[in-house]
């Protein structure tokens, strides 16, 4: 039933809101330059790697050895909005629709993380990763890594139909109210670096 209920509702969206899917892509390429597609292995179900998709929101500005500059230097007032308004998210319904993602689960995270996690936290991916989840409407970026691993494995053992209307529809709230889009100190969020004990 969620699968079917991700195909129906990634498809609706998908067609109803192409007209501001291709903008936003024609805005990427004109202020961002290309490519307009962010794409990034990540782990899914049971640790599974996909390529996942994003609209772009950074610049590729680098230094003089080469390497990229800190996020906070590659971010620009437009890259910011796309993130405030998950408007850079809307490329991964394509994930959802080939069976990569669902609508709802643990927000898919770095590969270099998989080593990282305890058994408890690992067990995040005992589901498909979700565009949205228990995790962004509780905080999002703004809170700890601990509590935001809490939240996906109460996700994942309590995750139901109604469960996931409820997220969508605060994930919605939040999109509008603009909540926890970023750590305090950070563009995004701090990267993860293992537990502390």
């Amino acid at each position: 039933m969620k699968r079917v209920f991700d195909l129906t509702l990634s498809f609706t969206v998908l067609v109803v809101l192409f007209p501001i899917i291709l903008i936003v892509a024609v805005l990427i390429r004109l202020k961002l330059g290309s490519p307009v597609l962010f794409k990034q292995d990540r782990p899914g179900l049971n640790g599974t790697i996909f390529r996942m998709m994003k609209f772009r929101t950074m610049l590729d500005a680098k230094d003089k050895y080469g390497n990229l500059l800190p996020d906070d230097q590659r971010m620009t007032k437009f890259g910011a909005f796309l993130r405030s308004t998950s408007l850079d998210e809307l490329p991964g319904l394509l994930n959802v629709l080939k069976g990569d993602m669902s609508l709802v689960g643990p927000r898919p995270l770095l590969v270099q993380y998989l080593p990282l996690y305890n058994d408890e936290q690992a067990r995040r991916h005992n589901v498909r990763p979700g565009i949205t989840g228990w995790a962004q409407v509780n905080g999002r970026n703004a809170i700890g890594w601990e509590d935001k691993f809490k939240l996906d494995v109460w996700y994942v053992d309590n995750h139901s139909m109604w469960l996931d209307i409820k997220i969508l529809f605060l994930t919605i709230k939040k999109v509008f109210v603009r909540e926890g889009i970023s750590a305090s100190d950070h563009v995004t969020i701090e990267p993860f670096k293992g537990n502390k004990r």
